[in-house]
C-alpha cells in the first residue's frame, strides 16, 4: 500500500488527473478500475476520482510495492539542443523568447521543440525531478505556431501553471503582438466575428455572423508605420484563438506579409525572393499582467517584452532603409 499526503504545490487538481501523472505507465482504463474497486481511496472513503484534491487529503493506493513500481517510469529527457532565450525567470514562471521556426510542442519526445528545451535546462537546474514519483512536469500556457516568434510562458510548479491556464483563459492579461500586413491602415481599428477552424485544413476563417462552431473573437490593431506598401502594426489579442491575427486580417484585405495560407501570392513573391521570407512576419512582442490572483499575485503589472530578431527585424531594418 502507497500513502500520499497532498502538499500546496498538489492540491486544487482532479483525483484522477493526480494518479495518471504518479502512474504515468498505466491506461486510465486501469487508473478507473482501480477507483471503482476501491483501490485507492481519499480520506479513507471511496473515490470517484472527479474530487478536487486540498492540501493535507490523505490518498491510499492499494497495491503491492512491486506492482506500483511497474507503474511509474522515469521520464526520459528530450535529445535536443540547450539553447533558450530567457526573458523572465522566478521561483514560479520562466518567460522566453522563441524564435520562428521552432515548435512549441514537438510531436515525439526527441523532436526540437521549445518545451523540450525547457525540460532540459530545468533539469539541469535541478528544478524538474524526472524520477518515477514525480508528479508535475513544466508546461506552457500559451503556445505559437512554428513560424511565429516571440513571447511563450511556462509554469514552472502547478500551482503557477494553473494561474497562467486561468489568466489566458479569462484574459485577465494583455498580449501585444508584430505584425507586418500588406497595404496601408492608417487608423486603429477593433475586429469582432466568429472564428471557425478546420481541423482538416489546419485553417481558419472568420465570419460575421454565429455559425454552429464558431467562437467569438476580438482583434484590435494600432498602426506604427507605413512601409513600401506595408503597415507595421502592434495587435492586441482579445481572445486566443489558433491563427486569429492571421485570418482576421486576411478577412479585412490585409493578410500578413509572408503568410503561406491566408497569402496575398504578389507580396509573398516579392518578399520571398528579395529576403528568402517563406513564413508570416508576426512576433509576440509582449505580455503584461492585469489581474494576477493567488500564487502570482505578486506580478501585477509586470510587463515582459520579446525583443525582435532573426528576419523580422532584417526586414524592417531595410524597408526603413528604403523609405528613407
Amino acid at each position: 500500500m502507497k500513502e500520499i499526503t497532498i502538499n500546496a504545490l498538489n492540491q486544487n487538481q482532479r483525483l484522477d488527473k493526480y494518479i495518471m501523472k504518479l502512474l504515468n505507465t498505466a491506461p486510465k482504463s486501469l487508473v478507473y478500475k482501480l477507483l471503482r474497486k476501491k483501490k485507492i481511496k481519499l480520506n479513507g472513503k471511496r473515490a470517484e476520482g472527479n474530487e478536487l484534491l486540498r492540501e493535507g487529503d490523505v490518498i491510499r493506493i492499494y497495491l503491492g510495492s512491486d506492482t506500483l513500481e511497474g507503474m511509474a517510469a522515469e521520464k526520459e529527457l528530450p535529445r535536443v539542443p540547450n539553447e533558450l532565450n530567457i526573458i523572465f525567470e522566478d521561483e514560479n514562471i520562466l518567460a522566453c523568447s522563441k524564435p520562428a521556426g521552432l515548435l512549441s510542442h514537438g510531436q515525439n519526445k526527441n523532436e526540437d521543440s521549445l518545451i523540450s528545451r525547457i525540460w532540459l535546462y530545468l533539469n539541469k537546474k535541478g528544478e524538474y525531478d524526472t524520477g518515477k514519483n514525480s508528479d508535475f512536469t513544466p508546461a506552457l500556457c500559451n503556445r505559437l505556431d512554428r513560424n511565429t516568434s516571440g513571447l511563450v510562458l511556462c509554469g514552472k510548479n502547478l500551482p503557477a501553471l494553473q494561474e497562467l491556464n486561468r489568466i489566458m483563459a479569462e484574459n485577465r492579461g494583455d498580449k501585444l503582438y508584430l505584425a507586418l500586413v500588406e497595404g496601408r491602415l492608417d487608423t486603429s481599428g477593433v475586429l469582432e466575428g466568429y472564428h471557425i477552424k478546420n481541423p482538416k485544413t489546419n485553417e481558419a476563417r472568420i465570419t460575421q455572423k454565429a455559425e454552429i462552431g464558431g467562437k467569438p473573437v476580438r482583434t484590435e490593431y494600432e498602426p506604427l508605420t507605413f512601409l513600401s506598401g506595408c503597415t507595421l502594426l502592434r495587435i492586441k489579442l482579445i481572445s486566443g484563438k489558433s491563427h486569429q491575427i492571421r485570418a482576421h486580417m486576411q478577412s479585412i484585405g490585409h493578410p500578413l506579409a509572408g503568410d503561406p495560407k491566408y497569402q496575398d501570392k504578389r507580396i509573398n513573391a516579392m518578399f520571398k525572393k528579395k529576403y528568402g521570407l517563406k513564413s508570416q512576419l508576426l512576433h509576440s512582442e509582449r505580455f503584461i499582467f492585469t489581474e494576477p490572483e493567488g500564487v502570482l499575485a505578486y506580478l501585477k503589472g509586470k510587463e515582459l517584452t520579446a525583443p525582435l530578431d532573426g528576419i523580422f527585424e532584417k526586414i524592417l531594418e531595410e524597408l526603413h532603409d528604403f523609405n528613407g
